[in-house]
């Protein structure tokens, strides 16, 4: 690559520079040249653009030494390039104060010992710069077709980091939207500190700083990442800016690609899972698709976890990540092999178990227990969520089965007004089969026809008689043992069982009616829960 910028330096080495002397600033020689102006003025300041390279013959300032200050000041101040003096006719010797203040801002000043044709100069200088120009044009176009081809074999953006900073010989950086970096060569941990300082700059002037260059990476609409070259030797150009700019658009191709390639590969596993879930594939295909995604696991059987969100909070993608990596490393350390989908609100996991069948149970428990009182979960980044756990399936083409009944407990927990209920559907007994027949017959109404005398005493005269029937029910008829529960006299208890015997009739104890009355108030609880019983009791009255 030709060097795609003029330095001072560079043009000390043409022709009609043989005989000169760098009298200041020889520390600024690498100031960038993008242009040359002839000045025999001393008020320039609106004249320049910055980067130019001025000859002079002091004819503005003579000996006029304040005019000679406020020239350099001004060329200072206009970032100029230096000044080239031709020593004889009108200037014959260059004051210490003019020498200190260029030292002192590293301003190149030039002499030229003798007569030298500046038309001449400007000339060979300007077709240097315009050759230049066009050289840069046919390089970006070399580089921007290497990158093309580069595109279509790597597969890793570290390729493309590696190649713009072989070409622009800078340090080169990328910074994630997750706060991920890549240093392009990596740096010492000292220089690391250094570079993070440059990169963290907030103010804007010092963020435009010439010594470095950044591009931001938009994909779909949002800031994915930042590209930034940084160089310690020289200042930047337009040219690699534009370097930069043609390597940002193609790391953006890139993410893009590889995003599309992750989502279409994430599509294909969910289609594949979901119809796992509907029962839909057979024993070889399943023993073939765990065989390539975990081929070192035997499983000894298969649960379906679901995990329904709460609806009413809203939860970042990267909420959603977080949980799923926080639940597969718990259950894998309990001897789990996992995979998850994403429905709507819900998270469902195929738990594959690899440990003894015997223990399945008290591992999930303990899984469960650590994923709801872990200090991680009680932080930021806690959801809000209805775990069910279907039956325990030997089989993996019944996994079907295992993920309907995990449905149906996240059913049944939502309408249960105690969070201190098993997850498990094989915990659920009673309410498994109040959950079925609510779905076939109206049991409101059959809960009604046995407690509703209780229910509407309690409401007239604000007593406590259902509260007192379930603690007794509960203490299996021992009255000394309800009394105690209730913190109530036992001649309060007396008095109560007489009224629930004149509301219930004296056989509410006998064993098949008891029964049926405890089952009646685990019912009553369920549908009060999922408010169906407030419904009715609206229309009642």
């Amino acid at each position: 690559m030709l060097k795609s910028y003029i330095t001072v330096k560079d043009i000390l080495q043409r022709k009609h520079f043989e005989s000169i002397e760098v009298i200041a600033g020889t520390e600024g020689l690498d100031r960038l040249v993008k242009w040359v102006h002839v000045v025999e003025v001393t008020n320039i300041r609106n004249l320049l653009n910055g980067n130019e390279l001025i000859l002079s013959t002091g004819i503005a300032w003579k000996e006029k030494k304040e005019h000679f200050v406020s020239l350099l000041e001004q060329l200072i101040e206009s970032q100029a390039s230096g000044l080239c003096i031709e020593i004889g006719t009108y200037t014959s010797s260059i004051p210490q104060e003019i020498i200190d203040i260029a030292n002192r801002a590293q301003f190149p000043i030039i002499l030229f010992n003798k007569e030298v044709p500046f038309v001449e100069i400007t000339q060979d200088i300007h077709a240097l710069l315009i050759n230049r120009q066009y050289q840069m044009i046919s390089d970006l176009e070399r580089y921007s077709q290497a990158l093309n081809k580069k595109l279509l074999t790597i597969e890793h953006y570290v390729e493309i980091l590696k190649f713009i900073h072989q070409y622009l010989q800078v340090q080169v950086t990328i910074v994630f939207s997750n706060k991920e970096i890549q240093f392009i060569p990596d740096v010492i941990e000292h220089k690391r500190k250094t570079l993070l300082n440059i990169i963290e700059i907030k103010d804007a002037a010092l963020k435009a700083s010439s010594q470095t260059a950044r591009v931001p990476i938009h994909l779909l609409g949002r800031n994915y990442a930042e590209l930034i070259i940084i160089s310690e030797e020289r200042s930047l150009t337009e040219y690699d800016q534009l370097i930069l700019d043609r390597t940002g658009t193609a790391l953006a191709q890139l993410f893009l690609r590889d995003l599309y390639v992750e989502e279409k590969r994430r599509v294909e596993e969910v289609a594949w899972l979901t119809e796992w879930l509907d029962g839909e594939k057979s024993k070889e295909a399943i023993n073939e698709y765990l065989a390539y995604h975990t081929p070192n696991i035997k499983p000894k059987g298969a649960i379906v976890c679901v995990c329904k969100l709460d609806t009413y909070e809203k939860y970042s993608n990267i909420d959603l990540t977080y949980f799923k990596l926080y639940f597969r490393t718990i259950f894998e350390q309990q001897g789990f092999a996992l995979f998850a989908i994403e429905k709507r609100n819900t998270l469902v996991f195929i738990i594959i178990n690899e440990r003894s069948t015997s223990t399945w149970k008290s591992r999930m428990e303990e899984g469960i227990h650590r994923l709801k009182n872990s200090e991680s979960q009680k932080k930021n980044h806690q959801l809000k969520q209805l775990i069910g756990i279907g039956k325990y399936e030997s089989e993996l083409t019944n996994i079907h089965k295992s993920y309907q009944t995990a449905l149906e407990t996240i059913r049944i927990q939502a309408r249960l007004s105690s969070e201190s209920e098993s997850c498990f559907y094989d915990d659920l007994h009673i309410f498994r089969i109040i959950y079925l027949l609510n779905k076939h017959l109206d049991l409101s109404e059959i809960a009604h026809e046995y407690l509703e005398p209780v229910i509407n005493h309690d409401k007239k005269y604000n007593g406590k008689l259902f509260d007192t029937l379930k603690a007794y029910l509960s203490c299996n008829g021992s009255k000394q043992e309800t009394a105690k529960r209730l913190f109530i006299v036992r001649q309060t208890l007396y008095h109560r069982l007489q009224k629930l015997e004149t509301l219930l009739g004296e056989d509410f104890m006998e064993p098949r009616k008891r029964l049926a009355i405890e089952f009646m108030i685990v019912s009553y609880d369920y549908l009060i829960s999922s408010k169906q019983i407030k419904e009715k009791d609206r229309e009642a009255h």
